[in-house]
C-alpha cells in the first residue's frame, strides 16, 4: 500500500475535538490517516469522501478494522451536503477538509502530477472524469494558458510560458515534455531554489482539478451543517487556498452566522514535523466552531 504521512495530526485533533464523540466527516479522506486518528480519539462514526477512486480503495483497506463506524464514498468534497442529505443526516459534529495533492498522488507512477518522472500528463485527482492536463493544454488558447499560469501559479513569466506551450501544439503529452518546454521558456538567472517548472505544474494541476472553484461555497455550507459546538477544520497548501479559507471564515463570523474563528493566525507544522515530512512545510490549518446553544 502507498504510504502517506497526514499533516498536523495533533493540531487537527485539538481543533476538531473528536473526543466529544459524534459523527465526523473527512471530506478528503485520502489514505485514511486523519480519519484513523479522529476515530481513535473518540469519534463515534465517520463519513469519508475522496474524489480519487484509488485513494478510496486504499482507505477502505486501511480503515477496515473500524467496521460499520466508517462509511467511505467516492465523491468530490464539494458534494458533501448531497451525501449527508442522501443519508438523512442534517448536521454533524465535525468536518475536516485537507486540500491539495496527496503524497500518494505525487509518488504513484502514472498519475502525471510530478516532473520527477517522465510519464503521461494526466494530473486528474478523479481519474474517472474530465480532461487530462495534456488534453486541457492542447485545447486551450494562449491567452487562457497565460491567465491560468499567472493566476494559479503566481508565475511572472506566464506569458512567455503560454506562448511556448501554444507553439508546441499537441506535442505536450508527458510530464517531461511539459517541464522541458517551461524550462526553456524561462530566462536563466543563476541558481533557483525551486525547479522553474514548479509553478506552472501547480497552476495546471489546480486548473484541471478546479481546486479553488466553489471552495468558499463549500465552507459556508459546511459551517451550516455543524451541530452546536461542532468544529470545522481546513488545511491548505498554498496561498491561494489559504486566502479563500481565511476570508470566507472571517466573513461568516462577521455575518452573524454563529460561527467563531478559532485560529486568529494559521496553525503551521513545527520544525520536527517538517524535518520528518518536508511536504508539510507549506501546510496551514484554520479552524472554526459553531455556537453552543444557550441553556
Amino acid at each position: 500500500m502507498a504510504s502517506h504521512a497526514p499533516v498536523m495530526v495533533a493540531q487537527v485533533l485539538e481543533h476538531l475535538a473528536p473526543s466529544r464523540g459524534g459523527l465526523f466527516v473527512d471530506c478528503t479522506v485520502g489514505l485514511g490517516g486523519h480519519a484513523r486518528a479522529i476515530l481513535d480519539a473518540g469519534a463515534s462514526n465517520l463519513i469519508g469522501l475522496d474524489r480519487d477512486p484509488a485513494a478510496v480503495a486504499m482507505a477502505r483497506e486501511s480503515l477496515a478494522e473500524f467496521g460499520p463506524r466508517v462509511e467511505l464514498i467516492h465523491g468530490d468534497y464539494r458534494r458533501f451536503a448531497e451525501v449527508l442529505d442522501a443519508r438523512g443526516i442534517g448536521s454533524v459534529d465535525g468536518i475536516l477538509v485537507d486540500l491539495g495533492v496527496s503524497s500518494m498522488q505525487l509518488d504513484e507512477p502514472g498519475r502525471g502530477f510530478s516532473f520527477r518522472r517522465d510519464e503521461p500528463l494526466d494530473m486528474r485527482m478523479d481519474t474517472t472524469t474530465g480532461a487530462t492536463a495534456a488534453e486541457a493544454i492542447r485545447n486551450a488558447d494562449e491567452r487562457t494558458l497565460a491567465d491560468v499560469i499567472f493566476e494559479f501559479g503566481e508565475e511572472r513569466h506566464s506569458r512567455r510560458i503560454a506562448r511556448a506551450l501554444a507553439a508546441a501544439g499537441g506535442t505536450i503529452e508527458t510530464t517531461g515534455r511539459l517541464a522541458d518546454v517551461v524550462r526553456r521558456a524561462i530566462p536563466r538567472k543563476g541558481y533557483s531554489r525551486i525547479d522553474p517548472a514548479t509553478r506552472t505544474f501547480q497552476a495546471i494541476r489546480i486548473w484541471v482539478n478546479r481546486e479553488l472553484e466553489g471552495l468558499d461555497v463549500f465552507l459556508a455550507a459546511a459551517a451550516g451543517r455543524l451541530n452546536p459546538g461542532g468544529r470545522l477544520v481546513a488545511i491548505t497548501f498554498h496561498s491561494l487556498e489559504d486566502r479563500i479559507v481565511k476570508h470566507t471564515l472571517r466573513s461568516l463570523q462577521a455575518a452573524g452566522t454563529g460561527l467563531t474563528v478559532r485560529t486568529k493566525r494559521p496553525v503551521v507544522p513545527d520544525d520536527l514535523e517538517v524535518e520528518r515530512n518536508p511536504r508539510a512545510r507549506s501546510a496551514k490549518l484554520r479552524a472554526a466552531e459553531a455556537a453552543e446553544v444557550d441553556g
